[in-house]
């Protein structure tokens, strides 16, 4: 039967980084009808897919997951993690289903569990490749062969759909793999029978918890959607929505402010309107669902470029800074020729000039007395990574060059050891467009009592 209001429960803005009590019982106290949380991201980078290692502690992951589940059992409500574990790999998911068996033995408590995985194996995606199925999304070039076998974990970015059939399936908690975040917190009122378009749109502003409030924080948010229209509202009562900051969250990372663009869909947000509706809320309607012709999921993977290793430096001598660039360019180019070895990388961040923008910083000269320098190596096997590293430190330690001032170290080291080992290095190796016969293909579901 189709539910005219339905209120969505946001806890945080990522499964781990923390909601205040006193926010989250006060959400509960405005009877949700699911607790759905995001609990990963491609923000963090290539790493976490890579080693599968997961990107909060378990301490953080169990504590809240706990808070969540009881409260969802205690309500009747079911709760929902989208990319279990930061990246929805395998192991990600696995870990975080241990987890909630864990608390389930613990604190005994009974349910239906629902695991979705979204691996995608390099035999289906060469397949997609060779019938032209596969596309770029932000990568910047076209996906080979070559390509494909060379990436470790890849996963595809799943809908609501899988979501919702495991809601379908009478899942009470729902640990779903890689998940586009907005679909994942949109799936329940999408099962309810909502309108998909302003689910969707509301899980959006949602997905990042009470960053659409004011002040902004890692924190609790609902959603309340009705027939035409939602409404916002913190779950604590030291914050409040305002159509500035629903609004400036509904453009979040989106390039255009009218289409955003999901699995298997695009929302049209051009007609959208934004009112204040209370103190404390605000009302948006207008958002229309465009199906798509075909439906395309995106794809995640990563390739090991080697192991790396690391130092970190400050640089307090003005001669040294004055012609910085050319000689870190001398000590590179020495350590390369010392070494001899093709897979060596070496890689300079100045911090105190451009380390946050790079090449798109616009300001170039120097302003401050020091800089913070971090020397980076990557190799084919860790000894030489950290061989590497430690002769660049070393080689800028103790550098002569025409104006030196200072004979004793060049480097003020902020450890010891000066050098890091960073362990195995991942970069993006896919982050295309693949073509898929239906929105679960991908995506296997699994339910267990627990």
């Amino acid at each position: 039967m189709t539910k005219q209001t339905h209120t969505v429960l946001t806890p945080t803005g990522t499964l781990g980084y923390g909601f205040g009590a006193e926010a989250f019982a006060r959400g509960m106290a405005m009877s949700p009808d699911v607790i759905a949380v995001d609990a990963g991201s491609t923000d963090p980078g290539p790493h976490y897919l890579g080693s599968g290692e997961p990107l909060v502690s378990r301490i953080s992951a169990k504590r809240e997951l706990t808070q969540m589940i009881k409260a969802g059992r205690a309500a009747g409500i079911p709760v929902i993690v989208g990319s279990a574990g930061g990246a929805g790999c395998k192991a990600h998911v696995d870990w975080t289903v241990e987890i909630v068996r864990e608390i389930a033995r613990e604190s005994n408590l009974h349910f239906k569990l629902a695991t979705i995985y979204s691996d995608v194996s390099r035999e289906r995606l060469a397949e997609a490749l060779s019938r032209n199925e596969v596309k770029d999304f932000e990568a910047g070039f076209q996906l080979t062969p070559e390509m494909v076998k060379q990436a470790g974990a890849i996963v595809a970015q799943m809908g609501h759909e899988p979501i919702v059939e495991a809601l379908k399936a009478g899942a009470e908690v729902v640990i779903a793999g890689r998940a586009c975040d907005d679909c994942a917190i949109a799936a329940h009122p999408i099962y309810s029978g909502a309108d998909p378009a302003l689910a969707i749109h509301m899980g959006k502003i949602l997905e990042c918890g009470a960053f659409s409030a004011e002040p902004f924080a890692m924190d609790v948010m609902l959603g309340i959607l009705q027939p035409g229209h939602f409404e916002l509202e913190p779950g604590s009562p030291n914050r409040r929505a305002s159509v500035t900051s629903v609004a400036a969250h509904s453009l979040y990372e989106r390039e255009n402010p009218f289409l955003q663009a999901g699995p298997g869909h695009q929302l049209d947000l051009s007609a959208c309107t934004f009112e204040q509706s209370g103190e404390r809320r605000v009302r948006v309607t207008g958002a229309q669902f465009l199906e798509d012709e075909d439906y395309w999921v995106k794809l995640e993977g990563v390739r090991q470029t080697g192991y790396r290793t690391i130092c970190v430096a400050g640089i307090r001598c003005p001669t040294l800074i004055a012609r910085l660039d050319e000689l870190l360019e001398q000590v590179r180019v020495e350590t390369l020729e010392y070494f001899d070895d093709p897979s060596l990388h070496i890689g300079y961040t100045v911090y105190g000039r451009d380390g946050v923008m790079g090449a798109l910083e616009p300001q170039t000269a120097i302003s401050s007395q020091e800089i913070g320098l971090v020397i980076e190596a990557i190799a084919g096997d860790q000894a030489l990574a950290r061989g590497a590293c430690h002769h660049v430190s070393g080689g800028l330690l103790h550098l002569h060059y025409d104006g030196l001032y200072n004979t004793s170290g060049n480097l003020a080291f902020l450890y010891s050891p000066s050098e890091i080992d960073a362990g195995p290095a991942f970069e993006f190796s896919i982050y295309h467009l693949m073509k898929v016969t239906s929105p679960t293909e991908l995506f296997p579901l699994h339910l267990e009592d627990l």
